[in-house]
């Protein structure tokens, strides 16, 4: 969840949503999130909405975080009203959301899972510090229902992870991973971070192969982003480390994509890889290939039918609200239907389902034949209709689509 709040219109204290927004509600894929803002400290490149101890302030506190969250669940049940809606994806992401008791998680899943029922095969997901669990903790996520887990490796590298201000050494994400396995979790996620300031292709390669070796089924890859307002970019402002350059992003890319490939796993998403179709993230499909979720937790952005809203940044804020008995959502915004085929091409195209060519405005039909003739597009998958990235396509991704919108 990211720090800043964007504007929007005010959102009613009920937290009441149009008729509009309710039509076709249980016909899409629906989702919860939970976001946990805690973190023992703050990496240097990160600029989501999370609070260490000492940013905490009064007012919010870990012990009583759960009880908080499961009061906006019940919010939830009552604005969405009566409609048949089993959660098909749950996901608990942060911060840190294993710094809560295990109990404490199971007990907002249990409550999501009274208010709406669980899919018989939901997927349900933490994100997870390596340093943050142990096999004891393992264990009780998977009694409490939690079949997935996501661990934060970033780099195999002790002094990559200290430009990022990693605090967990070498070594350790791997060992978590086995941990979690040997609890009996199906699916296992790495996401790891490239093009740190400082680190060599060489390191790139050896995170890789930790990753790898590891053991999971999903690996999540990103470049690394330097957001304004960071500690990282600080440094960086300062000279004290330099700017990540695009080609050698592009490079790393290649590089995992070889990797990754060669030890059996699939790109499905621009950034990410699993060995087999079951292995995907479909919390995250659910949100590429527009479904409906809601989000709870301070900062957290919801959205159903096409009206999208988030709650308030703070997390005593956030409590205050809910105490009051009132929601905690800060502003919200109605998507035109325009603005919805536009997100909607954003994030297809960077599916390896691809967009279909029937969708594409006339307007944008001169760029899809230049990234077809630039060889950006896959020409057997065009052929068949639907417009599915090339190799070279992913590394032009987000050009391309600014080309087709």
């Amino acid at each position: 969840m990211p720090s800043t709040l964007p504007d929007g219109d005010p959102a009613p204290a009920s937290g009441e949503l149009a008729a509009a927004a309710l039509a076709g509600l249980g016909e899409r894929p629906f989702g919860f999130y939970v976001h946990v803002p805690f973190c023992v400290t703050r990496c240097g490149y990160c600029d989501f909405n999370t609070y260490t101890a000492a940013e905490l302030g009064p007012g919010a506190s870990h012990r009583d975080y759960a009880d908080t969250a499961i009061a906006e669940v019940r919010l939830a049940r009552r604005v969405l009203g009566d409609a048949e809606l089993p959660v098909q994806t749950v996901f608990f992401g942060g911060g840190t959301p294993t710094l809560l008791p295990a109990a404490d998680l199971a007990r907002i899943l249990r409550a999501i899972g009274e208010e709406f029922g669980l899919a018989a095969s939901a997927e349900v997901t933490t994100e997870a510090n390596p340093e943050s669990v142990d096999p004891k903790y393992l264990d009780e996520l998977l009694d409490g229902g939690f079949n997935r887990v996501s661990f934060g490796m970033q780099s195999a590298r002790e002094h990559v992870l200290q430009v990022l201000d990693r605090r967990h050494t070498p070594g350790r994400a791997a060992q978590a991973v086995q941990e979690a396995r040997q609890a009996g979790f199906g699916h296992v996620n790495l996401d790891l971070i490239y093009s740190t300031p400082g680190e060599s292709d060489d390191d790139w390669r050896a995170s890789l192969e930790a990753a790898i070796a590891a053991g999971p089924d999903h690996v999540s890859a990103y470049s690394l982003i330097v957001e304004d307002g960071t500690r990282l970019a600080a440094r960086i402002r300062r000279g004290e480390l330099p700017m990540p350059d695009d080609d050698v992003a592009a490079d790393r890319y290649l590089i995992a994509d070889a990797m990754l490939a060669e030890a059996g796993f699939a790109w499905y998403e621009v950034s990410n890889w699993a060995t087999s179709e079951a292995a995907r993230c479909r919390h995250n499909l659910l949100y590429w290939t527009g479904g409906d979720w809601w989000a709870a937790g301070p900062g957290a952005h919801s959205h159903v039918g096409g009206t999208r809203w988030w709650n308030v940044k703070h997390p005593a804020a956030y409590a205050q609200r809910l105490a009051a008995g009132t929601s905690p959502a800060h502003a919200r915004e109605v998507l035109t239907m325009e603005d919805r085929e536009v997100e909607r091409l954003m994030l297809e195209l960077r599916l390896v389902s691809g967009y279909p060519l029937a969708d594409v405005a006339p307007s944008a039909r001169t760029a899809v034949a230049e990234a077809l003739g630039k060889g950006l597009l896959e020409p057997e998958a065009f052929k068949a209709g639907r417009m599915v990235l090339t190799l070279d396509g992913r590394l032009l991704a987000d050009a391309l689509i600014r080309d087709l919108t």
